[in-house]
């Protein structure tokens, strides 16, 4: 059953850094360090010291979930598993089942007027208030946890918000809407998977300028891209993607309809997209925005920088990086892989 209406070269010689940004954007991940590095991706290397990126500190999970409700093996075996549930830890058990017990809340709160009985739907996972324990509900759950440390509290509010916030932009029209394929058809593209058979989605921005003359256009777009993305995750054994964000062709200098286009992107992706990135890389950008990149690193926190990896130009070089991950047939050539271009 569908949500009740609730379903990306050259410089002058002198650019600015802080519009050196088009891109190292859209950041799927919401970890505690993903303000310094969205920030760093958007505004330029300069507004990533920013006082006002620094997220409090959550409440930790010890705080809402009794340490001594680590699941017993009879818990753990009433529970649904899964590929993705039989990694989960003693302490995001304890979480996941902290949640789900507030469910009723969650759907009364983002829904006041919804039946509580009648499901919801999220990236295609039925959801009820009392209902049964299914698997791919502790993976969704899961990762609004991840992105707010375990915090229960905190997971509980971006989920409301993350299903009000489906509900206002009409997800499921969004996805329908028909988009300019001469327009946006070159800009994202899903092909292939990694090794471990998470699809590779692909933005390559220098492919069209047009496609972010509208913004709100590209907004649409943008995220009716992301959703058919999801769409590939069955909750069970994938519930991530690897993104590579092709830079050939852009300029460091953006428009500021580009900068609006990105800027609203992120801040989307951050707070209703929790923990779909596995991996990101960013290829053929130019040698300034790399040596940006890793002047910036002791900003970013091991657990996220493991995630990004900058590359420069070339297929040898990119093959380089890309191929320890993704096979040389599921790897486009222009990437050092061995499969057809894109059709």
């Amino acid at each position: 059953m569908s949500e009740p209406t609730a379903a990306t070269t050259a410089a002058e010689s002198t650019p600015d850094v802080s519009d050196m940004s088009v891109s190292l954007n859209e950041v799927q991940d919401v970890s505690p360090d993903s303000k310094v590095t969205e920030t760093l991706d958007n505004h330029g290397p300069a507004a990533a010291l920013d006082s006002t990126a620094v997220e409090p500190e959550p409440i930790p999970v010890a705080a809402e979930v009794n340490s001594s409700s680590e699941p017993t093996p009879e818990q753990e075996s009433q529970e649904s598993q899964n590929a993705l549930t039989q990694k989960f830890t003693a302490e995001e058990w304890a979480a996941v089942k902290a949640l789900r017990a507030k469910l009723p809340e969650v759907l009364k709160e983002a829904f006041p007027k919804m039946d509580q009985n009648v499901p919801i739907t999220l990236w295609g996972v039925s959801i009820t208030a009392n209902g049964p324990h299914d698997a791919r509900v502790s993976v969704v759950l899961i990762k609004f946890l991840r992105a707010r440390d375990l915090s229960v509290t905190d997971a509980q509010q971006m989920l409301v918000k993350t299903l009000r916030w489906r509900a206002d932009f009409k997800i499921d029209d969004v996805v329908k809407e028909q988009y300019d394929e001469k327009i946006f058809g070159p800009v994202g593209r899903v092909f292939g998977k990694d090794k471990e058979e998470r699809p590779v989605t692909y933005n390559l921005y220098g492919t069209s300028k047009e496609a972010f003359s509208d913004v709100d256009r590209f907004i649409r777009w943008r995220i009716a891209f992301m959703e058919k993305s999801i769409n590939l995750l069955d909750f069970e054994n994938i519930d991530q993607m690897v993104q590579v964000h092709d830079y050939e062709g852009v300029s460091l200098r953006r428009t500021p309809s580009e900068k609006a286009a990105a800027a609203q992107a992120t801040a989307i992706f951050q707070d209703y997209y929790p923990e779909f990135l596995s991996r990101k890389f960013f290829v053929n950008i130019p040698a300034l925005l790399t040596w940006i990149f890793w002047l910036f690193k002791p900003l970013i926190s091991a657990a996220t920088l493991a995630k990004f990896t900058p590359v420069g130009t070339g297929a040898q070089t990119i093959g380089a990086a890309l191929l320890p991950y993704i096979d040389a047939t599921e790897l486009p050539k222009r990437y050092g892989g061995e499969a057809s271009d894109f059709a």
